[in-house]
């Protein structure tokens, strides 16, 4: 859906770069050949209309976003006959299987994983609050509590609802290793952003000691204990995520995203890494970094993001003036940035504001701070 994160990692890895997404943002890195899908394609926003687009261009190489984790088969489509740096099909349809993802890592040591039950009309009733989730999942859609005695909708599965903190561990990975590169917290559905329901809008990164979490560098070791076993038991390849839950100082593995997600700027952010660089080096022969994340930590003890979403169809002005200088590079505080004039639909994201503070609280206020004062500019442009 959204490219420029990545796409300006690798263009700072040193790579030429031409993206193709749904939105083609204004504050692409200079570098990048940046293209919309509906723009400069006429096409509709979905993956095999993205793969579709992706074989026009020429290139060496091609890595895939969200939520191409979810079709196999236009991952096929956008590698065939050229380099793949990400996940291919087969290990996709394994990694992305929930009731497969919940026995494998039900039986490693170490590892906990959210219950999952297959569609069936007949489900005996219990203590478990259950949720329904798409199978095509990603970023909270279409999430919604389960009902006793209902029937699941097609491609619809039913998973534990675990009550806890959300977060994320990034890491990198050969096919059997991983190298953990962060753990943050998860912004789930707040108000503050736009968001509801379980609509992820947005993550904190502090760096390791810091109290993110309650339960903080026995849930962080935790985290990596779990991303070590989804490398070794699905083979995964490049930088990957597993999303989870914290229980009792236990995270408990909610899916895994086999592909660049969006926690992984903050990594960028917090120890001055180009994680599409490790990405590029694991995919292409296997190369896995070697880091002290305490020595390499850089400035505040936090950084955040959040997406602001629309509380409702709104008509953006001349957003020109949000576009960071170039001396700001990623320090800059809002990005994402929609072109002059565009129209944005109640529920879409709006724009991507970034934030430091000394800890996970004082980062998470100044998210919020800065979210109002994009509703704020929102309201200006509105009135006039």
């Amino acid at each position: 859906m959204s490219t420029r994160a990545a796409a300006e990692s690798a263009a700072r890895a040193g790579f030429a770069v031409t993206a193709i997404d749904a939105f083609g943002d204004l504050d692409q890195h200079p570098s990048v050949r940046a293209l919309s899908l509906p723009r400069d394609f006429g096409a509709p926003i979905t993956a095999r209309a993205l793969a579709k687009a992706g074989r026009t261009i020429e290139c060496d190489a091609v890595a895939y976003l969200s939520n191409f984790e979810n079709h196999p088969s236009a991952v096929s489509m956008l590698a065939a006959r050229r380099a793949l740096w990400g996940n291919a099909p087969a290990v996709l349809r394994r990694v992305r299987d929930p009731g497969l993802l919940a026995r494998t890592l039900g039986t490693m040591p170490g590892c906990s994983a959210a219950m999952v039950r297959e569609p069936s009309p007949d489900i005996p009733e219990g203590a478990i609050d259950w949720l329904v989730k798409p199978v095509a999942s990603g970023g909270g859609h279409g999430i919604r509590r389960w009902r006793r005695g209902t029937r699941l909708p097609h491609r619809h599965y039913r998973q534990e609802f675990v009550e806890g903190t959300a977060g994320s561990v990034v890491f990198v990975a050969d096919g059997g290793r991983a190298v953990p590169l962060g753990v943050s917290r998860q912004l789930v559905a707040e108000r503050a952003f736009g968001a509801a329901g379980y609509r992820y809008c947005g993550s904190i990164l502090a760096a390791p000691g810091d109290a993110q979490f309650a339960s903080g560098e026995t849930l962080v070791a935790a985290a990596h204990t779990l991303a070590g076993a989804v490398a070794a038991a699905f083979g995964v390849v490049g930088v990957n995520s597993v999303d989870f839950v914290a229980r009792a100082g236990v995270p408990c593995a909610i899916e895994v995203n086999p592909r660049w997600s969006s926690s992984m700027e903050l990594v960028e952010r917090l120890y001055g890494l180009s994680v599409f660089g490790l990405h590029a080096a694991a995919c292409i022969d296997g190369t896995l970094p070697e880091l002290d994340l305490v020595q390499l930590r850089r400035g505040a003890g936090a950084v955040g993001k959040a997406i602001v979403f629309a509380r409702r169809d709104v008509a953006v002005g001349d957003t020109r003036a949000w576009v960071p200088d170039d001396d700001a590079g990623n320090a800059a505080v809002i990005r994402d940035i929609p072109r002059p004039d565009e129209c944005i639909p109640t529920g879409r994201p709006i724009c991507t504001v970034f934030a430091t503070g000394g800890d996970a609280r004082a980062c998470h206020a100044a998210l919020v701070r800065r979210a109002a004062m994009v509703y704020q500019q929102l309201a200006e442009w509105e009135r006039s």
